[in-house]
């Protein structure tokens, strides 16, 4: 299933990080990138790190913190940067991205106990998928 985040007109650097991560069956670190796309062209990290920079904020892709690594947003209704959700296989390491109302509502109205107002989240959920069980 290809993404549905089409509103953005993307640079032919950005156009070719984005189709590597889209194809990667799993996340890919910003220098496993740059190892793939030097023969298109892209010989610097500060590109790479433009592109991607670029690419999450527009919702094309996420990063996935705790393996400084990034993936491809197929989720059509992702509210792009502000509230991602993952889980992660402690096994296998296979990470999907996880669309659920019910968290999204619950997030965008909690408030801690000092009564701060959360703009956007990055959560990671660790534990086994049902292959690896």
């Amino acid at each position: 299933m290809k993404t549905m985040h089409k509103e953005h007109t993307l640079t032919k650097n950005q156009q070719i990080i984005f189709d590597l991560i889209d194809k990667s069956p799993e996340p890919m670190k910003a220098y496993s990138i740059l190892f793939n796309v030097q023969k298109k062209g892209i010989k610097a990290p500060p590109q790479v790190y433009r592109a991607l920079d670029k690419l999450v904020e527009i919702g094309k892709i996420h990063k996935i913190e705790s393996r400084n690594a990034f993936i491809a947003c197929h989720n059509s209704s992702c509210r792009v940067a502000k509230a991602t959700a993952f889980s992660i296989c402690e096994i296998c390491e296979k990470v999907t991205e996880i669309s659920s109302a019910g968290l999204s509502k619950y997030l965008a109205n909690f408030k801690d106990k000092d009564g701060m107002k959360y703009s956007k989240y990055n959560l990671e959920f660790f534990g086994l998928c049902k292959k690896c069980r």
